[in-house]
């Protein structure tokens, strides 16, 4: 069977969003900066797709500890509510069998992290790996695993790239545009012009490829000056403008699928 289902449900995207409102309550933002959100136990893998979220220690420069601790872990930023909605959208758009109602909190050099063909990073522009996490994600890159880098922008460009480089010396950073197949992989996405929603920056998509090679298979994709998942997070409240959280969902449905068929 097909992973896509019929075309009719490529026009329900926009009602799909909408309905999540039956399934979720309401979160303000001000509700969410708060605190940090209460993390749910792990499931067991059984197959099924299941978000995986990547989890990293951030350092704290000012305290002289070394390690920031407190409530506000930037890697966990839109959870829970953001996969919980992303992962409800794949499932009624795909034949994809979809674990709902619960996802994954890894860190790059869990032995685990290699069940999972896809791996989300919030933030990580605040993201330094150890040694052995920067092995754990190069190793999963090599193995066939996908990982989407979201929720970045401005200056935080700069610690991204340095630790991209830690973890594959040699790869380079390619600004995608609609060519790619990525972009036409489930939705055919004929624009890019998208920007931050709270900065009013222009986003721009980079891929790091195997063996820097555009034509060959992408390893990741870097959402640098946008944030998805804060759009996913809040398609039930209107925070946004329903066109830009539509948008916000295909890009990422599309991400998911081509990981899943390649």
């Amino acid at each position: 069977m097909s992973i896509f289902k019929t075309h009719a449900w490529l026009t329900r995207l926009v009602a799909a969003a909408v309905l999540l409102t039956l399934l979720m309550p309401n979160m303000s933002e001000a509700q969410r900066r708060r605190g940090a959100p209460a993390f749910e136990p792990n499931v067991p893998y059984d197959g099924r797709f299941t978000w995986v979220r990547v989890r990293y220690v951030m350092p704290d420069f000012s305290s002289g500890s070394g390690f920031r601790g407190g409530r506000d872990q930037p890697w966990s930023h839109d959870y829970p509510r953001g996969e919980r909605h992303f992962t409800k959208i794949v499932s009624e758009l795909s034949t994809a069998r979809v674990r709902l109602g619960a996802s994954n909190i890894l860190t790059l050099d869990d032995p685990l992290l290699g069940k999972y063909p896809v791996a989300y990073m919030a933030e990580p522009g605040f993201w330094r790996p150890n040694d052995k996490e920067v092995l754990g994600l190069r190793n999963y890159l090599a193995k066939g695993g996908f990982i989407i880098f979201d929720d970045f922008a401005g200056q935080h460009w700069l610690n991204f790239e340095s630790q991209m480089r830690r973890v594959l010396p040699n790869a380079r950073a390619v600004p995608l545009d609609t060519s790619h197949p990525i972009f036409d992989s489930f939705y055919k996405i004929r624009s890019l012009d998208y920007t931050h929603p709270y900065y009013g920056l222009k986003a721009v998509f980079y891929g790091f490829f195997e063996d820097n090679d555009p034509k060959k298979r992408l390893l990741a994709i870097a959402n640098y000056n946008n944030d998805l998942s804060e759009m996913w997070e809040f398609s039930d409240v209107g925070m946004f403008p329903l066109d830009m959280s539509n948008e916000a969902y295909k890009l990422g449905v599309n991400y998911v699928i081509y990981a899943l068929t390649r």
